[in-house]
């Protein structure tokens, strides 16, 4: 066997690039957020399914992991290796063609390290629609999409990216290539193979290629924002815009005063109203067939909540670029709060109905153990994924920016709480990584992780892939060092 540190036979092994010079790999070792930072014996970006199952190889012959990465724009270390250095880190950004487009079957095939707008652009060329949709859309990639079961702001009508795939291909941790590119809306021939893939952070294989669902381009999109006095009020807008918006009804966000006074700080964005809210919400429907009856729809749902005081005021769309000002808000948040500072982020999931009592309650316990810090809560209302961040007071210094840090896990610890007993999830959208590995042991059940083991073990047995991410599972501990 070959020096595992000589990277010759490596390079012999694939085509695409290799790096192996520090500052070279540094932009592809630490994550979106500089939060994590780990080391690799190389950077491979190969540029097919045969160049990365021959990597693959390399690495189970070699005794060396193998950490995959999409756009790396994930928000809890899951794309970046540890700090022992004995892994690989297998880029998948050359790997963006579209390899098929079917419009009346309504489906898209492309590899997996396609940018998400250019899928969507795909799609829009070919007159359809691709409803993923999220910030960062135009960096992030269709195999991280998948990888993490990305959500973003149209999983109320369309689904989660799980629901919009039908078929993927894997390298697998043995560097076989399973082909399941199917198009087909039914197929039951045994089990669901690409549902273990999906979702899984890159620790059961590699996707290097994806089937997804397309859909007709509606006929018409209505969008506004509106102002709403309390996170009860927002619930209430929400069961009526399902009653009288249907399967109509596109997106439903939530965004509170401070998290708008954020975006208005730090961005050229302005909400389009002059009053003053606790909180806000941005609501779009989308029609497939008639303009008309769009228009008729959203009007009479904005005239009952207006009459009805569920609303305080409202601005609807006239144009599409008005529609797109509406949105650039909603787009700006995570930027806006990068700017002005640190920021302790939750991804959680809860009940539709249990959205406003978890605000209430939340708010509570946060501001009991300390009334200075600020509470930001935005996020998908209308499939119950709400980001719940916490940042220290405005114009705090570098004392109390320590000391906020230092108590991270506590204020996490006390947020989780009302989530477990609301019967939520600690992470809707984002995924585990390495950053909740620990609170996911503790809020999944026993039989839960043994089974999660299971399928570790069984469809990775040597532990190739991204280990220390999503679950320890007898392979090196994540030793990642927090920057």
């Amino acid at each position: 066997m070959d020096n595992p540190l000589d990277l010759g036979s490596l390079r012999a092994a694939f085509s695409g690039r290799l790096l192996d010079n520090t500052d070279d790999m540094a932009p592809f070792l630490t994550d979106y957020r500089g939060r994590f930072t780990g080391r690799a014996l190389a950077v491979v970006l190969p540029d097919s399914a045969t160049d990365v199952a021959a990597v693959v190889r390399w690495c189970a012959t070699h005794r060396m992991a193998v950490v995959p990465q999409g756009g790396n724009t994930g928000l809890v270390g899951g794309g970046v290796p540890n700090e022992t250095g004995q892994s690989v880190l297998l880029s998948l950004q050359r790997m963006q063609r579209v390899l098929e487009i079917d419009p009346l079957n309504n489906t898209l095939t492309v590899q997996a390290g396609c940018i998400l707008a250019n899928v969507q652009e795909a799609a829009r060329k070919a007159n359809r629609l691709f409803p993923l949709s999220l910030g960062a859309e135009g960096s992030c990639t269709i195999g991280g999409n998948l990888a993490t079961n990305a959500g973003g702001i149209q999983v109320l009508r369309y689904g989660n990216a799980r629901d919009l795939c039908l078929g993927l291909e894997v390298v697998t941790a043995d560097g076989h290539i399973w082909n399941g590119l199917r198009s087909l809306r039914k197929d039951n021939t045994g089990y669901d193979l690409k549902q273990f893939f999906i979702g899984s952070e890159g620790t059961l294989g590699i996707i290097t290629a994806a089937t997804l669902k397309l859909y007709p381009q509606p006929a018409a999109q209505m969008t506004a924002f509106a102002a709403v006095p309390t996170a009860f009020a927002a619930l209430k807008l929400f069961e009526l815009a399902q009653r009288r918006l249907a399967a109509t009804l596109t997106a439903f966000e939530l965004l509170d005063a401070e998290c708008v006074d954020v975006i208005e700080r730090n961005s050229p964005c302005r909400k389009p109203l002059q009053v003053d809210s606790p909180f806000y919400v941005l609501l779009e429907s989308s029609d497939p067939t008639s303009a008309e009856r769009a228009t008729e729809n959203f009007q009479a749902l904005m005239e009952e909540a207006m009459e009805t005081g569920i609303v305080s005021d409202a601005a609807v769309a006239t144009s599409l670029s008005q529609s797109d000002s509406f949105w650039a808000l909603r787009h700006h948040v995570a930027e806006a709060q990068a700017r002005e500072g640190e920021n302790l982020k939750h991804d959680i999931s809860l009940p539709i109905s249990r959205i406003p009592q978890f605000i209430e309650e939340a708010r509570a316990a946060i501001t009991a153990k300390d009334p200075s810090l600020r509470i930001i809560s935005f996020g998908h209302m209308g499939d119950g994924n709400l980001h719940y961040n916490i940042s220290p007071r405005r114009g705090a210094d570098a004392a109390e920016y320590a000391s906020f840090r230092a108590g991270e896990k506590k204020l996490s610890a006390l947020v989780y709480e009302v989530v477990s007993c609301l019967n939520g999830s600690i992470s809707a959208e984002h995924g585990i990584g390495a950053l909740k590995m620990s609170d996911n042991a503790r809020y999944k059940t026993a039989l839960e992780l043994r089974l999660m083991a299971d399928i570790k073990r069984a469809l990775d047995p040597q532990g190739v892939f991204n280990p220390g991410r999503l679950f320890p599972v007898e392979q090196p501990a994540n030793n990642a060092t927090r920057s």
